[in-house]
């Protein structure tokens, strides 16, 4: 059975678009997976360690009949195949794949937390996936992304830049 989930992606090493765009082709090849949305490109300042370039985000829509720990491995794979390497926490990286949401399901187990536990107070993850699911809710707290995203304090720190959709 089919589920929809939505992802996170980020990058701020090489060719921070390309990355992105070769991850969302290697996520659309998964058996049993396709892309049913997929935001704009997003320019952020980092989080964490500031001393490192700005990252490129988008948010991705997907159907799925991989389990949620399934489909963590592929995309951990993905990671690597484009070059990420396990380094710093919120250290620089070529690609970022997360999880966000997996339906309406609650997962919490070593490596995976679903939803995300950070995503309230993400704005480079908020303003995307209300791009593509603005209605789409958290499943512990009720709250839909769009109230989320406005329950943040305004700032620049992001923005919609110009890039293939």
């Amino acid at each position: 059975m089919s589920c929809t989930a939505y992802l996170s992606l980020g990058s701020n090493l090489g060719e921070r678009f390309e990355n992105i765009d070769l991850a969302i082709d290697a996520i659309n090849r998964l058996e049993g997976t396709a892309v049913s949305g997929r935001s704009s490109f997003y320019e952020s300042a980092p989080v964490g360690i500031r001393d490192q370039p700005d990252f490129i985000n988008i948010a991705l829509g997907i159907e799925t009949v991989l389990a949620p720990l399934d489909l963590l491995t592929e995309l951990k794979e993905i990671e690597k195949k484009l070059g990420r390497r396990e380094t710093v926490r919120w250290g620089p990286r070529v690609i970022d794949i997360d999880i966000i949401f997996y339906g309406d399901e609650v997962i919490s187990l070593q490596g995976l937390d679903i939803p995300h536990l950070e995503i309230e107070g993400r704005r480079f993850v908020l303003e995307p996936l209300a791009e593509i699911a603005g209605a789409a809710m958290h499943p512990l707290t009720g709250k839909s992304v769009e109230d989320m995203l406005g329950a943040l304090p305004e700032d620049n720190s992001i923005v919609k830049v110009a890039g293939k959709n």
